[in-house]
C-alpha cells in the first residue's frame, strides 16, 4: 500500500515538474493540451489620419469575428515573414514564430480567377494608383474612364496599401491590397487579387518587406507544387477589316454639240446693189479747124497733137 502510494507521488511530481518544464507547443503536439483560443487584436480598426487620408473606421460589429485581425495558432514549418493565404477559409496568415501567426479576414478571386503557388512581394506602395486592365474594361466598359489609371484615395480600389507579387519573375498581375470594400471581406469578390480592410493591409505593409515569400494554397487547403493560373477567358475575335468600298465613278455629263448661232449686229436685210447703169456713149464732134481743137483738147474732145 505504501508502496503504491509512494508511486503515485512520485509520478505526479514528475508530470508537474513535465508540465512546468516542457513548453506548451509539446503538450498540444502530443495532445495532451488544448491549443490557445484566437485572440483578437483590440482597437485597430478606428479612424486614422494615414498620410494625406482621413481613414473612416470599419464597423467590427458588422464584419464577423472570425476575420478580424487575432494571433492563433498555425502549423507550419515556414519561417516568419512568410505569408500564408488559405483562399478556402479567406484567411491570411502571417508566420510570427514556430506555429504562430497573426490571421487577417481576406476577400479572394470569385469563381473563375482562383489561382494558387508561390509568389514573392516584387514591390509594396502606398495609397498605390489603380490601372483596371484591358479584359476588366471590356467586362465593364465604365472603367475605360480609369484607362490610364485611378489616382490613389479613399474611394481607389487598392485602398490604402498594395503588395505587388511576382511568381517565377512573372507578374501576372496579382496583389494583395486594401480595399474601401470592408463589407466585401470573407466573400469570393475580386479578379484574383486578395483583399484586406484597410487597417490591416497597413499593418500587413509594415511587416512584410520586399522579397518576402507568399505562399496561396489550393481549394482543398493542401500545399501547392508548382503554380496553377485560372483559364484565360477566350478572346475575341476582331471582325476582319474588309477592303474599303471603291469610291464611285464621277459622273460625267457630256455636252451637245450645237453650233454656236452667228453674232447678229444688224439687220438680217441683205441690201441688193444698185445695178450699174453705163453712161451713154457720146460721139465726139468731128474737130477740123486748129482753133476748134485745141478748144477741143481743153475739154479733153480731141487726141493729143
Amino acid at each position: 500500500m505504501r508502496h503504491s502510494l509512494l508511486k503515485l507521488l512520485i509520478a505526479s511530481a514528475i508530470s508537474l515538474t513535465l508540465t512546468a518544464c516542457v513548453p506548451g507547443e509539446a503538450l498540444v503536439g502530443a495532445g495532451l493540451a488544448q491549443p490557445p483560443a484566437p485572440k483578437l487584436v483590440e482597437g485597430v480598426y478606428g479612424a486614422a489620419q494615414d498620410t494625406n487620408f482621413a481613414l473612416p473606421a470599419v464597423p467590427v460589429e458588422k464584419v464577423p469575428p472570425q476575420f478580424l485581425r487575432q494571433t492563433v495558432r498555425y502549423e507550419s514549418d515556414q519561417p516568419a515573414g512568410t505569408v500564408i493565404i488559405n483562399p478556402a477559409a479567406r484567411f491570411l496568415y502571417l508566420i510570427t514564430g514556430k506555429n504562430q501567426a497573426t490571421r487577417y479576414g481576406i476577400a479572394v478571386g470569385r469563381a473563375g480567377f482562383e489561382w494558387s503557388g508561390e509568389a514573392v512581394v516584387a514591390e509594396r506602395k502606398l495609397w498605390p494608383t489603380w490601372t483596371p486592365p484591358a479584359e476588366m474594361i471590356e467586362r465593364n466598359p465604365e472603367l475605360a474612364t480609369w484607362e490610364i489609371g485611378q489616382p490613389g484615395g479613399l474611394t481607389n480600389p487598392l485602398g490604402a496599401r498594395a503588395l505587388y507579387l511576382l511568381s517565377n519573375g512573372v507578374d501576372y498581375g496579382y496583389r494583395i491590397h486594401g480595399t474601401p470594400e470592408w463589407n466585401s471581406i470573407g466573400t469570393n469578390a475580386s479578379s484574383g487579387c486578395i483583399r484586406m480592410i484597410n487597417q490591416d493591409v497597413i499593418d500587413l505593409y509594415g511587416k512584410v518587406p520586399e522579397g518576402a515569400k507568399v505562399i496561396v494554397l489550393n481549394a482543398d487547403g493542401t500545399v501547392p507544387v508548382g503554380l496553377k493560373l485560372p483559364p484565360k477567358a477566350p478572346v475575341k475575335k476582331k471582325a476582319a477589316a474588309s477592303a474599303p468600298a471603291p469610291k464611285p465613278a464621277p459622273i460625267i455629263i457630256q455636252k451637245p454639240n450645237v453650233i454656236p448661232a452667228p453674232i447678229i449686229t444688224g439687220p438680217t436685210t441683205v441690201a441688193t446693189p444698185a445695178p450699174v447703169v453705163a453712161a451713154p456713149v457720146v460721139a465726139a464732134p468731128a474737130v477740123s479747124t486748129p482753133a476748134a481743137c485745141a478748144t477741143a483738147l481743153v475739154n479733153g474732145l480731141c487726141p493729143s497733137p
